[in-house]
């Protein structure tokens, strides 16, 4: 005897991720499936967004750590780099500007911070 089919009319799928004691949540509803088929797409969907979030999550972690490492590093450097702003810039060596200059550009990626829509783009084409 077959089975007869379910008609879903509502489906709600709810996913959950933990990693590293952070908690990643993803719930998705439809009010128009039509067959158990959809509601294990809405599934595969909540999952893949839950593991995109625990991607992103170790990314901004990494690069949170690293901007703590370098903040310390900066910070140990930037006495030297103070003394040689103290040399008048008709004085300084190119080895002098070289360094100013890569101090300031390291000073200006200090500020950035991981932006969660970077890599979204590339996963819609």
């Amino acid at each position: 005897m077959a089975s007869p089919e379910i008609k879903i009319e509502i489906a709600s799928v709810k996913v959950m991720r933990s990693y590293d004691h952070c908690h990643f949540e993803i719930t998705l509803s439809s009010s128009c499936t039509a067959a158990p088929g959809d509601v294990d797409e809405l599934r595969k969907t909540a999952a893949r967004l839950a593991d995109k979030a625990v991607e992103q999550y170790k990314i901004a972690r990494l690069n949170a750590q690293n901007l703590l490492a370098d903040k310390a590093e900066y910070e140990h450097e930037s006495a030297r780099v103070e003394r040689l702003l103290a040399i008048p810039e008709a004085e300084r060596t190119a080895e002098d500007k070289a360094e100013i200059k890569a101090s300031q550009d390291h000073q200006w990626s200090l500020g950035r911070r991981y932006d969660y829509e970077d890599d979204w783009q590339d996963d819609q084409d």
